[in-house]
Formats: C-alpha cells, structure tokens, sequence
C-alpha cells in the first residue's frame, strides 16, 4: 500500500500514512490541535491550513467546498474530516 508523509506543523510531528487516510484520523492519533466537532453535530469544525503539498490531498467534495465558503476560508484551507492524503503534506490548525 503507497504510502506518505504528513507534517503536523503546529506540534512538529511528521507520520508516515496509508495513502487514501483523512488527515482527521492522523490529527486525532498524534495530538494535532486540529480541533472537531463532527461528533456533537458541529460540522465543519476542523478547518485546517494546508503549509505544503495542497495538490497531495484529494479535491475537495461538495459539502467540503459548502462549509468552506461558509466558514470564509482561505485558499489553502481545507475541512480536516474530508481531505484525503494522496502525497506528502503538510498542514497545521487553522
């Protein structure tokens, strides 16, 4: 299975992760600060800056891009819970 690197800049840990992964699940193992509420109802929470390697992460969804235009967001900002890693990367809480 390919696998990539993911920087967690705001706690400077970088993992090693199964391709197709949502960054979400990586921030919960290693103790990123990408905060989430998606388990009370808080959808669109875990807005996350993309450092490097944008282009590594999946395109964003329809939902994805709905809540990104609702939060404001940046150009490289990206919803925690639905980018998937394609290639290294680097991201930090928004």
């Amino acid at each position: 299975m390919p696998k990539a690197k993911v920087t967690f800049a705001d706690i400077g840990v970088t993992v090693n992760a199964p391709v197709g992964i949502r960054v979400i699940e990586l921030s919960e193992k290693v103790g990123s600060a990408i905060i989430y509420g998606c388990r009370e109802g808080d959808c669109g929470t875990c807005l996350m800056e993309v450092v490097e390697g944008a282009n590594n992460l999946t395109s964003p969804s329809v939902l994805e891009d709905k809540l990104l235009r609702e939060a404001s967001a940046g150009r490289n900002h990206r919803i925690a819970c639905q980018a998937q890693v394609l290639g290294d990367c680097t991201v930090k809480p928004a």
